[in-house]
Parts: structure tokens; C-alpha cells; sequence
């Protein structure tokens, strides 16, 4: 599905764009998850492969961070980490049940 309008996000991402490219899949548990190329720029079959992967590998859901040395821990904090896709780098962020790709 592409999303046709800005649409505001919270936890301090910045907004979808105009052209972001929504694919929605479903977790091992049953909960309904996504991935938003937030660049519309990456290949359809590489962002069904990288959801599909992140579903296999049960990266989906809320999760508990811990900072190094810390006392506490965060949960539901977004984590991040750096995806290759055909000839780009991407910024992954996952926050509970959705992914996205942002520019690097």
C-alpha cells in the first residue's frame, strides 16, 4: 500500500512522506506489524524480503533496553541499526510492532 498524505508520527520520527511505501505482514504471535520505506526508494521485493525477515527473526514487539552500566530499563524504547538494500544504505528504526527506513 503507498500512503498518500503526510501523516504526523510520535516517538519523535519525523513525518511519512507524501510517496512512503507501507507493507503490512503479521507476527509469529499473530499481531499485526509493518515496514514504511519512509524514502520510497528501496525495490518492493527487497522491503518484502526485510519484512519477512524481521517477522522470521521476532523483532517485532516491545521490547527492554538497558543502557550500558545502567540501572534501568526502557521499554518500548526504538531501536536502531544500518540495512543494505540493492546499492543503499538505510537507517532502520523499530518501535514495538513498525519499521522504518530512513534515509542514511
Amino acid at each position: 500500500m503507498v500512503q498518500e498524505s503526510p501523516i504526523a508520527e510520535e516517538n519523535g520520527l519525523p513525518p511519512l512522506c507524501s510517496g512512503a511505501v507501507i507493507l503490512e505482514g503479521m507476527t509469529k504471535r499473530g499481531k499485526p506489524c509493518r515496514l514504511i520505506d519512509n524514502t520510497a526508494s528501496a525495490p518492493r521485493e527487497e522491503l518484502l524480503a526485510l519484512l519477512n525477515d524481521l517477522i522470521e527473526q521476532e523483532h517485532f514487539g516491545p521490547s527492554g533496553l538497558s543502557v550500558a552500566g545502567g540501572n534501568t530499563i526502557s521499554i518500548g524504547a526504538p531501536q536502531s541499526a544500518h540495512v543494505q538494500l540493492g546499492e543503499h544504505i538505510y537507517r532502520m528504526i523499530v518501535v514495538d510492532y513498525s519499521a522504518r527506513l530512513e534515509s542514511f
